[in-house]
């Protein structure tokens, strides 16, 4: 336990020096400045951070399974997926790309990941890939679907449940006619 004391007081020494420094400018710059400069950053670094979050656990045929049926290896691999990117993209997100590999083990440092895909090619085996362009489609689904094991969007349910309900129609449509003549 004296390894996360230490590194208790680490965050909060790195805390107070990232406060410190943004004291510093506000002071220099003005807070309106600093504002004006890192608000737009911070909320651009949101967008792209939730996005990340999103593709790499929404995408159509990710695993989820109640609890009785979880497994914690399909879980990870099947999951969530390797957003394949440029290197200069992977660097700049710390190889978050490599998500499976980070939900198999929290432990391995965020600079291992690649390392540890290329050591291990069988967890590139079963994962799914995307690119940033594929990614794309999954901005669109939303809904999990039981039968088909996968997420669909709004537009697929509608038609789903179009086509489930067209045979109970006919049925009412029947009985109401059959009513009718009686």
């Amino acid at each position: 336990m004296n390894g996360w004391k230490l590194t208790r007081k680490s965050q909060v020494v790195n805390n107070i020096a990232i406060l410190i420094g943004y004291g510093i400018l506000a002071y220099f710059i003005g807070l309106q400045s600093l504002l004006l400069i890192q608000g737009p950053i911070v909320v651009m670094f949101g967008v792209i951070a939730f996005w990340f979050f999103y593709v790499q656990h929404q995408h159509e045929r990710t695993y989820m399974q109640w609890s009785e049926n979880w497994e914690y290896l399909f879980s990870a691999i099947k999951g969530s997926t390797y957003y394949k990117l440029p290197k200069i993209f992977q660097w700049f997100t710390g190889n978050i790309g490599f998500h499976h590999i980070h939900h198999l083990s929290t432990l391995i440092p965020n600079y291992n990941l690649e390392t540890c895909a290329k050591e291990n090619p069988i967890l590139q085996q079963y994962v799914r890939i995307l690119t940033f362009r594929e990614s794309l489609k999954c901005m669109f689904l939303k809904l999990w679907d039981e039968e088909q094991q996968r997420m669909i969007t709004f537009r697929e349910y509608k038609i789903l449940e179009q086509a489930r309900l067209q045979p109970i129609k006919m049925e009412v449509l029947q009985n109401r006619h059959h009513n009718q003549l009686n």
